[in-house]
């Protein structure tokens, strides 16, 4: 039997689908239809028809979708409050619906989301937490999302504990939880999750944080909120970043000093910064370090001032504050003064042996003299000499100097006694000491001593076995001590020395150790025949420069030859002629001809003054072979000049000829002009006409014409018609010769 009030809600158009639901109650695709037909009808009418449906088919998920997503939509833009029995009317009708459909995500997504625009946590966060239990695992993250959003629309306590199920879940979401705690004050919480996370070496932040952002996030949180933080301990956090961030040692003790200033432990702060400025390895972080330490004694010091000054107003006096006052003042002032001398530490702790640095700390110690001796001590002991950076050997001259300039010779000579043994980088370091050690001993005019000591540095040691000529002065592998003997920079300190205060003999016996160690420069030879010649010792200076001349060879040797010839023409003239003649013959034996010009031209100017003139000619015509290519030309000139100032000016016609054949095209051009002018000049128009033939073949009329216009000239001069007509075939036949433009 159907109710009254069921007759009002069926109507004469709704009888075939009652009817086909008569035949077929279970028909789902019946139902639909009939739900169709209805949603043209009253809201009522349809809620009935579903009502009805669910009924018979309860376990459909398309008609609860419908009926729910229905009565949803009739819930949009009502007040929760004041329709609250609309609103838990539906609420039922999902608990109802998931009674058998709890395995369906989207009706618990849309239940949920319902629940969520509703003053209802409780029953909300209850509801969430028998979705999963319902659903499975696969299905989670669907409602989590909506979930996640619930808890930050819920904040606090509930929110928290949402996460922290969460994080069960999905661990990459740890850094949004700890971001949560931080927002909600669980500082403490937040420090411990913080702690794992830098711990953990694997962990990838899902917001691209590196581990070392991770680290300061953690330090700043511990810093900012230390009375908060009672799981932690801070400080240990700090120290072992201090040991895993190199880089930031700075940044980190100035964190670590200011957790303790909040903290109210102002002391433990200052000794954490005085360990910091002692203890960093560059100046970057010592500057940060150093920086914070003077602004936070300068904030304590500015603040026990202002308590004086209300002291001071209100007629009070404490004498405790005020001597803590004076301290701090101190303490700062100090702090200041140091400043230099922490930098200079930072800088030393980075390279031990840098000899710059040390010289530095000794020139900040000024005149405390105590101090820079220990400091000169500490140097000497600390710098490894292989390792030295910057002169080592100047270190040890600086702290001699200092006794010495102190009057105590004796501790300046100790100084200089270990500073010869020492296994310097470079020999020339040793040397250096060596002349050093040398020169004190002049200026305290102890010459005597001055050159026991060069005698004893440039001694061959006792224990070579092998030829001291054989020895390399650039093997690394040979102590410097085996090596100095063969410094040319001691040698020369010893016989400027031994020129100064020594003997002609002791000098000589120096030089002639140098010659025969072969390590004897050409200014050692100049110098040492100089030498000589000042003392009247002249074949033995000659003698000097002939063993530089065979020790060194050429090229150097040409610059010996010059200055021995010079010097030997200087003494003797042309008094001893034929030996001067074998000298200049032995130069230019094995002379490069790069070099040969200048000899032949003092060979061939020593015949002209001393000899005979002949023979200053037959000089000059071997230099026009024997010469370079490039200085023919002007050996030719020069000899050319020679011959005619000597023997008329008929005699260079020969000497032209000789060049004409001998020198390239370009300089035969301009040899070829000259002899031309120098027969017409003398009147051989004839032997002057055929130069000018000979020579027109090596000038192209369309790039040179000059010589044709001088040729030209000449003909208008002093031929005829036959020779310029001559002169013109000539000029037609050599620019046929040449390609044309």
């Amino acid at each position: 039997m159907v109710s009254t009030q069921e007759e009002f809600l069926i109507n004469e158009h709704d009888i075939p689908y009652e009817e086909e639901l008569l035949r077929s109650p279970y028909s789902l695709r019946s139902w639909l239809h009939y739900i169709d037909h209805k949603r043209l009808g009253s809201f009522n009418e349809l809620c009935f028809v579903f009502e009805r449906a669910l009924n018979e088919l309860p376990g459909s998920y398309k008609l609860w979708k419908q009926y729910l997503d229905l009565r949803r939509e009739k819930l949009k833009g009502l007040n929760a409050v004041r329709h609250k029995a609309q609103y838990n009317n539906v609420i039922a009708l999902y608990e109802r619906a998931l009674v058998l459909l709890n395995k369906m995500p989207r009706i618990w997504l849309d239940y949920l989301s319902l629940l969520t625009t509703l003053p209802i946590i409780t029953k909300t966060r209850r509801a969430f937490d028998g979705a999963l239990r319902a659903l499975p695992v696969t299905q989670h993250g669907r409602i989590w999302e909506l979930y996640l959003q619930f808890a930050k629309a819920a904040s606090g306590e509930t929110a928290i504990r949402i996460y922290r199920r969460y994080l069960k879940l999905e661990p990459t979401f740890v850094e949004n939880y700890i971001e949560s705690l931080i927002k909600l004050e669980h500082y403490d919480e937040a420090a411990l999750k913080l702690v794992a996370v830098v711990n953990d070496t694997k962990f990838k932040s899902a917001r691209g944080k590196s581990h070392y952002q991770l680290w300061q996030q953690l330090c700043e949180l511990a810093v900012e909120h230390c009375d908060d933080i009672k799981s932690v301990q801070v400080e240990p956090i700090i120290r072992s970043g201090i040991k895993r961030f190199t880089d930031q040692v700075g940044v980190l003790y100035s964190r670590l000093a200011m957790y303790w200033i909040k903290m109210a432990q102002l002391e433990k702060a200052r000794d954490i910064f005085e360990e910091g400025i002692t203890t960093v390895m560059t100046v970057r972080d010592f500057t940060v370090i150093f920086d914070a330490y003077a602004e936070f004694e300068e904030e304590m010091i500015t603040t026990k001032m202002e308590m004086a000054s209300e002291r001071e107003a209100a007629g009070e006096k404490d004498s405790e504050e005020d001597l803590d006052l004076d301290l701090r003042l101190l303490r700062f002032e100090r702090l200041m003064d140091r400043r230099p001398f922490l930098v200079n530490d930072v800088l030393l702790r980075q390279n031990p042996n840098n000899t710059l640095e040390w010289q530095q700390r000794v020139t900040l110690w000024g005149e405390n003299k105590e101090k820079v001796v220990e400091t000169y001590t500490q140097a000497v002991q600390t710098v490894n000499p292989k390792k030295a950076h910057g002169k080592l050997h100047e270190l040890w001259a600086r702290f001699a100097k200092f006794y010495e300039d102190g009057g105590d010779l004796d501790s300046a000579r100790a100084i200089f006694e270990k500073a010869v043994k020492v296994n310097y980088k470079s020999v020339n370091d040793l040397a250096e000491i060596w002349c050093e050690y040398a020169e004190m001993e002049t200026r305290h005019d102890d010459f005597d001593t001055a050159i026991q000591i060069m005698s004893r540095a440039t001694q061959i040691p006792s224990m070579l076995s092998v030829n001291p000529k054989l020895v390399n002065f650039h093997d690394e592998s040979i102590p410097v001590q085996q090596r100095v003997f063969k410094s040319l920079r001691l040698w020369s300190f010893y016989v400027d020395l031994e020129e100064s205060v020594g003997t002609v003999e002791s000098t000589k016996a120096v030089y002639d150790k140098v010659m025969d160690l072969r390590i004897a420069n050409p200014q050692t030879i100049v110098n040492y025949a100089t030498f000589l010649e000042e003392n009247q010792y002249f074949e033995e200076s000659f003698k000097a420069y002939e063993r530089g001349i065979e020790l060194f060879g050429w090229p150097i040797a040409f610059e010996l030859w010059n200055i021995y010839l010079e010097r030997f023409l200087k003494r003797y003239g042309g008094a001893k002629l034929e030996r001067a003649r074998d000298l200049f013959e032995q130069a230019l034996e094995e002379c490069p001809p790069k070099y040969a010009k200048p000899i032949y031209l003092m060979y061939g100017k020593l015949e002209e003054e001393h000899g005979l003139a002949r023979h200053a000619m037959r000089i000059y015509d071997r230099a026009t072979k024997a010469v370079a290519e490039e200085d023919r030309m002007v050996m030719y000139e020069y000899y050319i000049a020679k011959a005619t100032e000597s023997f008329g000016i008929m005699a260079s016609r020969e000497i032209y000829e000789r060049a004409i054949e001998a020198l390239p095209d370009k300089d035969v051009r301009v040899m070829s002009l000259r002899y031309a002018e120098l027969e017409r000049k003398l009147g051989e128009i004839d032997r002057a006409r055929a130069i000018y033939g000979f020579a027109s073949q090596l000038f192209d009329p369309r790039t040179q014409p000059a010589f044709w216009k001088t040729w030209h000239d000449f003909e208008v001069q002093h031929g005829n018609e036959d020779t310029f007509k001559e002169m013109l075939r000539i000029k037609r036949s050599v620019q046929a010769t040449f390609p044309s433009v």
